[in-house]
């Protein structure tokens, strides 16, 4: 059977868009025979044949009917293709609609032809009350939702199947991807629901105001590899992680595996490209609310809000929020404050299904691409698991994730493993700023000795004006090793025309600070913080693709790196913003060596707890037996390599372990924790060059001597 062919000279635009609703529908089951098409594979589920006469009974009776002299193809139909509508009358039960041999496929395909024609003629005719009520458009959208639901129904009859068919041989794989990572949002008082422009169906108004604590979300869907471990952890046998009924479904219907899933050499799931194996690295699909709640509890998280999910899809952190499966949210199907259904029959469409459904979110591979939007409302009852459904994991801000608390970070026990085996004793600063670090180096940053911060943000007061003058319209602010954000707010202050700020750094707990306190300080600007290493490889948000960036890395962290390191991170931020960028750059510059080392010593003592707190790290997280006491702070002036260097240094023979590992430390050998080169304005920019950027602008302050760099 082939589809019918879209008319190229369409009499109005509404018509054209509607051939196309209408010509996708057929096109979907273009492989299908006869037979398919005829058969109800459970209750929950229609015949595709069902399916193509409803979508035109909805046009011929919601619009069609009412014109005058409209003759309606066969009246049985107004029986046989009702689905729910109580205000129109009685129906053929939904049960028994496989048990509709008559009309044929033909007929039916005539009976689209017909209506089709009279939709034509209306749409040529000029006639808009039609329009004006919304009922075209809410056809168009009925109709793709009846596109999505031949699938998912098709899947399922094609399930039952020992053959295993593939309703469509080319259907493509889920994309595999990385793992999630959490997402901080800050809350508050946001607004949500339909905003007024364009179609939306009833039940996604009234817009209204949500009170919302911090939370977080993953920025991407469960993965197979992580329901494996849930399932081999027990998940399907532990009744504390289930809610009661969920726990009863379970038990009553024997659930082992999500639903299309089949162990047979291996588990293989069914699809509409046939029974393929379960890829590790692609999203978990076709699983109830019942299991979402129970995995969620049992990796520490749980399920986002309806409105949780709609912030954060606002604000543009979700990765697979459209093309995958619809999300399972917490929250129940209920009516929004001043909701009201529409008059008539077309008010039973959403309403009168409040109570008993479970919101979900986003839209999936089934779902046309121009469908969803981020206020939609989908909803279906929790034990439901035919329903292209996948799973995206929330939790409140301080609470932890299972892969948090059952192993360790892995490139953190390469790293010392790596590190306190070598000949001389080396760990990466980055690992200073867990949350305890971040505030001691907030409080180094307040010493007297200190100079390089407050010498650097009188610099940038003075010369912000001179910064920003030339940063676009509708910039994004991309600042590397964010912390506290604090010397962010002279640029925010200085230049309205950046719009959007994503802090990168290794540091979550950093990072949800600053990013409640910036958005309580400028709540128009869209902050997207991004947890992760900017020295390996990062990314940015995918929904600030093709603004103008602005790179941001002061503090002179440029001088933690050996000189290649920092050509390389510098080649690296380049490929990153792109060749349009540019990047405002802190570079503490050389001076006296009595100023370097009281800088890197103080009095109080401050530095040297920031030092030792990276093996109080080790010892939290990686379990480590190091004795703080029995190593002392070092900073040395190397003015060969031009660098202050600290160190850990053991005051005697002693074996420590962490992460599984044993080392010796012999005493008085050192355990080199931080280099800070000091740069000549002439050096910084031989290094720039180096990496392929050229200085625009520096300034230079007044004793002690830092420079702030615009570099192109």
């Amino acid at each position: 059977m082939t589809p019918c062919q879209l008319r190229q000279n369409a009499p109005s635009a509404p018509f054209d868009r509607y051939i196309r609703v209408r010509d996708r529908t057929v096109a979907l089951i273009r492989e299908l025979s006869v037979e398919d098409m005829a058969v109800q594979s459970m209750p929950d589920a229609s015949p595709i044949k069902w399916h193509l006469g409803h979508t035109t009974w909805f046009f011929e009776t919601f619009m069609l009917s009412a014109l005058p002299g409209y003759q309606p193809f066969e009246p049985a139909f107004a029986f046989l293709f009702n689905s729910y509508y109580e205000a129109l009358g009685a129906r053929q039960p939904r049960a028994e609609r496989g048990l509709l041999t008559r009309p044929s496929l033909d007929d039916v395909l005539g009976y689209r032809r017909h209506v089709d024609r009279h939709m034509e003629a209306l749409l040529a005719s000029g006639d808009n009350a039609l329009l004006e009520l919304g009922l075209f458009e809410l056809g168009l959208a009925h109709e793709e939702q009846h596109q999505e639901l031949m699938l998912m129904d098709g899947l399922h009859l094609f399930s039952r199947s020992p053959l295993h068919p593939a309703f469509d041989a080319d259907w493509p794989a889920d994309a595999l991807g990385r793992k999630g990572h959490f997402q901080l949002r800050p809350g508050g008082l946001v607004e949500i629901g339909h905003a007024g422009d364009g179609f939306a169906f009833d039940n996604e108004g009234p817009r209204h105001k949500v009170w919302l604590q911090p939370f977080e979300i993953s920025d991407r869907l469960v993965r197979n590899a992580e329901w494996l471990d849930f399932m081999k952890d027990g998940g399907y046998g532990r009744p504390e992680l289930w809610l009661s009924d969920g726990w009863a479904t379970v038990q009553a219907e024997g659930w082992q595996a999500p639903f299309y899933w089949q162990e047979q050499d291996g588990w293989h799931e069914m699809t509409l490209g046939g029974l393929r194996p379960v890829a590790p690295e692609a999203p978990v699909t076709h699983v109830s609310f019942y299991e979402a709640d129970a995995f969620a509890r049992w990796a520490g998280a749980r399920l986002p809000t309806e409105a949780e999910w709609e912030l954060a899809a606002g604000d543009g952190v979700l990765d697979q929020a459209w093309d995958t499966g619809w999300q399972w949210t917490q929250s129940a199907y209920l009516p929004y404050p001043g909701f009201k259904p529409g008059a008539g029959a077309v008010g039973e469409y959403n309403g009168k299904f409040m109570s008993g459904q479970m919101v979900l979110r986003g839209g999936s591979a089934f779902t046309p691409d121009w469908h969803s939007r981020p206020a939609y409302r989908n909803f279906f009852a929790p034990g439901k698991r035919w329903v292209r459904t996948a799973v995206r994991l929330a939790r409140d801000v301080g609470a932890t994730a299972r892969e948090d608390r059952d192993g360790w970070d892995a490139g953190f026990v390469a790293d010392v493993a790596t590190g306190l085996s070598a000949r001389q004793k080396t760990l990466s600063p980055k690992y200073f700023y867990d949350a305890t670090g971040s505030d001691l180096f907030e409080a180094i940053c307040r010493t007297p000795e200190y100079y390089p911060t407050r010498t650097e943000t009188a610099l940038l007061r003075d010369i912000a004006a001179e910064l920003v003058a030339d940063i676009p319209d509708d910039a994004v602010l991309v600042e590397f090793g964010s912390g506290a954000s604090d010397k962010t707010q002279i640029l925010l202050d200085a230049a309205a025309r950046i719009t959007a700020y994503v802090p990168i750094d290794i540091s979550e707990d950093a990072l949800r600070l600053a990013t409640v306190k910036l958005l309580r300080a400028y709540p128009q600007l869209a902050v997207t913080p991004v947890v992760g290493d900017f020295t390996a490889s990062v990314e940015l948000p995918s929904a600030l693709r093709g603004r103008p960036l602005v790179g941001f890395f002061p503090g002179s962290t440029i001088g933690n790196f050996t000189p290649p390191e920092a050509r390389a991170l510098l080649r690296s931020i380049r490929a990153l913003l792109g060749p349009d960028a540019r990047l405002i750059i802190g570079a503490d510059q050389v001076k006296d060596e009595a100023t370097l080392l009281r800088a890197y010593d103080d009095a109080a003592g401050v530095t040297a707890e920031f030092n030792k707190n990276l093996l109080r790290r080790i010892n939290r997280e990686l379990s480590g037996n190091f004795d703080l006491w029995a190593f002392d702070h070092l900073a040395v002036w190397n003015a060969e390599l031009a660098r202050i260097e600290m160190h850990l240094v053991s005051r005697h023979d002693q074996i420590v372990t962490a992460a599984g590992h044993s080392f010796a430390f012999k005493a008085g050998e050192r355990l080199h924790t931080e280099n800070s080169h000091k740069f000549t304005e002439a050096s910084f920019a031989t290094l720039a060059e180096d990496a392929g950027w050229t200085v625009e602008a520096s300034w230079i302050s007044p004793a002690p001597a830092f420079g702030v760099f615009v570099l192109r």
